[in-house]
């Protein structure tokens, strides 16, 4: 089937620190995510659950996952739109509420700060959001919200710059 994708990923864990898991503060978190053709990602719990902070944990990676995807969305339908990106920055934020010793997402908000070429694109730069969240996959794959707070910004251009002229 053309439109049926798949997506491999291999998980080594690393963290048998020589009697398995023997108790819970026994083991270690870390792991390695692996894909064809990719480095390894380093990976391993959150530090509240006795985790490697120096390492991305699978909270992280969801949020970044969103962030990423509206992003990678956003820059086709601004295309689609006429609308010159010049730079592209999100300060992404997931907030989880632990419940026993589960838990879930309550919301990831997405704070994309966009740089336009001009200030006529600014009205199809902000809508182009709206097209990119519908778009996400990600986004629609997840059963909590995902809020956007775009910041549209306006390149400023030196009349010293060479390039520009």
């Amino acid at each position: 089937m053309k439109d049926l994708h798949e997506y491999r990923i291999d998980i080594e864990w690393s963290g048998n620190r020589g009697t398995g898991t023997s108790g819970y503060r026994e083991y270690g978190r870390e792991l390695l995510i692996h894909a064809d053709h990719k480095s390894p990602l380093e990976g391993s719990a959150d530090p509240t659950f006795h985790g490697n902070r120096e390492r991305w944990n699978p909270e992280e990676l969801l949020v970044a996952a969103l962030a990423q995807c509206h992003m990678l969305s956003y820059l086709h339908m601004a295309v689609r739109a006429g609308v010159v990106v010049m730079a592209y920055t999100d300060a992404a934020r997931g907030t989880m509420q632990q419940q026993g010793v589960g838990g879930a997402f309550t919301e990831v908000v997405l704070r994309p700060r966009v740089t336009v070429a001009d200030a006529s694109m600014v009205d199809a730069a902000r809508q182009a959001h709206v097209a990119a969240r519908e778009a996400c996959f990600i986004a629609n794959s997840v059963n909590f919200p995902v809020h956007h707070e775009p910041e549209i910004v306006v390149a400023s251009v030196s009349e010293d710059d060479p390039a520009l002229m």
